[in-house]
């Protein structure tokens, strides 16, 4: 499996790993889930559905923050990446806290896979 992110995706990791210090970290533990199991997987991860691409597009809900001691995978943060299955490749797009923004950036989204 390879990993790819965009320009915009390191400037929101720069962003959270001045109040979540263990973000490399948990990213970390995120990319070896995805070696194993890229597609979506309810309730940790869904399908962001209505973008009108053809390119798999994933949100994962249950990310566990070593930052946040005691929530778990109740942690807050999203993680928005691209599911190419042909390629075996995932592009990491968007990585946020829930409190700091409602929903992904769909034209970030669109901008980059259309």
């Amino acid at each position: 499996m390879i990993f790819d992110e965009l320009d915009e995706f390191e400037r929101d990791l720069k962003k959270l790993l001045r109040k979540y210090w263990s973000s490399n970290d948990d990213l970390e533990v995120v990319k070896k889930v995805l070696k194993v199991e890229p597609n979506e997987r309810p309730p940790f991860s869904y399908r962001i559905d209505g973008l009108g691409i053809e390119t798999c597009v994933i949100k994962v809900k249950k990310i566990a923050c070593k930052s946040l001691k005691g929530r778990g995978i109740n942690s807050g943060l999203r993680l928005i990446y691209a599911h190419f299955e042909a390629e075996q490749r995932v592009v990491f797009v968007e990585l946020y806290h829930k409190n700091n923004k409602g929903n992904e950036d769909r034209e970030r989204i669109l901008n980059n896979f259309k």
